[in-house]
């Protein structure tokens, strides 16, 4: 699906009027509908119970009393309060205050302090609240009388559907400058917008729900290559088919080259991470001190002893040996528990660079490359790199500030630079693509902030590589099933408890699920 800018919205808007003669109040109209039966699934029976609209002067306060027409015509008590003068008000917006004044309805203006306790007084009385106050077009901070309607609508503890996206998000960003509607609901209409997927805006949303509001649908399928939230029917039909006669050569073969002295569980979750995904055969490469620990750790992987440093490190030396292991296998999975020992370091900047399958590069795979980064450059294979916002920076050579602040910019700018598929870790991870398609993933939950959930994705995106997918889709599909893994572990054993463990364990449970294997 799609995700789009503010403008780019009001473009396909646009489009759809003048090109398609689809007239703004027929958009308009399908809008409000759309949120109504949100709060009606909100409320259930909507007769007889109280809801405040709340609506701004624009478009989105246009939408906003379309909803409180049709909540009225069903029996609801509705306090439409006003955020403008109604002489305000304009075009398709202006239509509608006018229908609702003619079916003898008031309107309550909020223009003042004062009013603020009128707010608190509807607000109490309430079973619900719509926020349409500001639309798709708001930048920087809420000034007054709005901050101080936002703050009370959040001191109200109600169910609040916000009308396309919550006031005081911007919709390009995801940026909140000032008081912002944390809503339960948010109804946009056609495409997300880009503030609803990323943080902070996305904790703002509550449930997300995308309604059709009647543009023509491959109006909203051109402008590739573009930006995607990754759904569940995208990775079902990505994920290959596994035949009847397959056989565990078929299903593909990965070299994990992973661990060091004291981070032997880094390799090990790597590795059960590709067996997890569904990989035929995984093998893991260990400094030779470190393979009679991995064996008995690990029964369904096989494991391979490398050249090391007195440190407990890969060696330098061991690169042909790699390379030989590479010859039997279809994806290298290198990074996680590596350590930053010099030795180490070379044999991962001498190693990229002769490479003959694809490559997920993680960890200390990546920090091997801070400051030499240009060497991504001149890997000849399909590579997916997966920092955190730390590691980012570290390539960058930027305050990660910077890139915690600019997430989506950062993640393109850098697969445009480097040639290689981006994954940028954290709540809502991005997967950023050369050709410049970029996916946002909606899964995952703060519990997997926890040592060893970043190797298991690596080794998942190896797995699913390993299985024939390209590096694009398995790091995107990677990211959704190992954040679906993850909430279902959370909603099982609660976030704050949550273990790499219990993702590798529900990994499988998450792709059936999406699979559509078991109901």
């Amino acid at each position: 699906m799609r995700v789009v800018t503010g403008g780019q919205m009001r473009e396909l808007d646009r489009t759809a009027m003048e090109d398609y003669g689809i007239p703004g109040l027929v958009l308009m109209e399908n809008a409000g509908l759309a949120v109504v039966r949100v709060v009606q699934q909100v409320l259930g029976e909507v007769a007889g119970k109280r809801v405040a609209v709340f609506a701004g002067k624009g478009n989105n306060g246009g939408d906003g009393l379309v909803v409180a027409r049709h909540l009225f015509n069903a029996g609801a008590e509705v306090k439409v309060l006003l955020l403008a003068k109604p002489e305000e008000i304009t075009g398709d917006a202006a239509v509608n205050l006018a229908i609702w004044q003619k079916m003898g309805q008031p309107v309550y203006p909020v223009a003042r302090g004062e009013d603020l306790n009128a707010v608190r007084l509807f607000l109490v009385g309430a079973h619900a609240v719509v926020d349409a106050i500001f639309g798709t077009g708001f930048k920087g901070a809420a000034r007054e009388p709005a901050a101080g309607v936002i703050e009370a609508i959040n001191a109200s503890g109600k169910p609040v559907v916000a009308v396309d996206i919550p006031s005081g998000v911007e919709a390009d960003t995801g940026q909140v400058h000032g008081p912002c509607v944390r809503a339960t609901h948010t109804v946009t209409f056609a495409l997300p917008k880009l503030g609803l997927v990323q943080e902070p805006g996305r904790s703002h949303v509550g449930e997300l729900h995308v309604a059709d509001i009647s543009i023509p649908s491959f109006l909203l399928e051109e402008g590739a290559p573009g930006r995607y939230l990754i759904t569940e029917k995208m990775v079902r039909e990505w994920l290959p088919p596994r035949p009847a006669w397959a056989h565990k050569g078929s299903c593909g073969r990965v070299l994990v080259v992973a661990g060091s002295r004291g981070m032997t569980g880094a390799a090990c979750l790597a590795a059960l991470g590709a067996a997890r995904a569904g990989a035929g055969l995984v093998t893991l490469a260990v400094p030779a001190e470190l393979q009679d620990v991995m064996a008995v750790k690990l029964t369904e992987v096989m494991t391979v002893g490398l050249p090391g440093t007195q440190e407990g490190t890969l060696a330098r030396s061991a690169r042909s040996e790699i390379l030989a292991l590479l010859e039997r296998a279809d994806v290298l999975a290198i990074g996680p528990g590596l350590s930053r020992h010099l030795e180490t370091v070379a044999l991962v900047r001498e190693l990229l660079p002769a490479l003959r399958v694809p490559c997920v590069i993680d960890a200390d795979g990546l920090n091997a490359l801070a400051g030499d980064v240009q060497l991504l450059n001149r890997i000849s294979v399909p590579a997916v790199v997966t920092p955190h916002e730390g590691e980012m920076a570290r390539l960058l050579g930027r305050p990660l500030e910077e890139v915690r602040s600019r997430r989506l910019a950062v993640a393109e700018e850098a697969a445009a630079a480097w040639g290689v598929v981006t994954l940028l870790k954290g709540a809502a991870t991005l997967v950023a693509c050369p050709d410049g398609t970029t996916y946002i993933n909606p899964t995952g939950n703060p519990g997997m902030a926890t040592g060893g959930s970043g190797d298991v994705l690596t080794g998942i995106i190896a797995g699913l590589l390993a299985q024939g997918m390209s590096a694009p889709r398995a790091a995107a599909a990677g990211a959704y099933l190992h954040g679906l893994a993850g909430d279902m572990a959370a909603r099982e054993k609660g976030m704050r408890g949550l273990l790499a463990g219990d993702i590798l364990e529900l990994l499988p449970a998450a792709i059936s699920r999406v699979e559509c294997i078991y109901t």
